[in-house]
């Protein structure tokens, strides 16, 4: 039970303010009397499927998107398009090239759409790799991605 409120908390938090940091958002559970370590806000972090966006007043700020499986919000497409810049099919690979530091962002959106031709991704800083089965099936993603990013 405290786990779930802590992750309650944690989602209310988030949501109120910009939270860039494990070790802001740490002190802020910690002020609500919820006594975490660092390597507890990590986990919940990954258990809430947490990532990083542009901040208003921060340079980053964590924030969550919840879905269901297979469909993507209007706040998973957002990012999506702001955060690729260009989609290469090489052979059953796509090369999905990324601002600066999205790669993972591009990532998260890929997993959720949840396209049985992809069989893995691979992030990295700005490219983001989608592994599928065959050439045809790349060719496949790539252009229901692209029908994504133009919205």
């Amino acid at each position: 039970m405290l786990r779930n409120a802590r992750h309650n908390k944690i989602l209310e938090i988030i949501s109120e303010k910009e939270i860039e940091t494990q070790e802001e958002l740490c002190a802020e559970l910690n002020a609500c009397n919820f006594s975490v370590t660092q390597a507890t806000i990590s986990r919940d972090i990954k258990e809430l499927h947490l990532f990083k966006v542009a901040g208003s007043n921060k340079r980053f700020r964590y924030t969550c998107v919840s879905e269901s499986e297979g469909e993507i919000t209007e706040k998973m497409r957002a990012l999506f398009q702001a955060c690729v810049l260009d989609l290469r099919p090489v052979g059953n690979l796509i090369v999905v090239k990324t601002l600066n530091g999205n790669g993972s962002n591009a990532g998260v959106v890929i997993d959720r759409l949840n396209y049985k031709e992809v069989v893995g991704c691979i992030a990295g800083d700005d490219t983001l790799l989608l592994i599928c089965e065959t050439a045809e099936n790349a060719q496949s993603v790539r252009e229901r991605l692209n029908k994504i990013l133009q919205g």
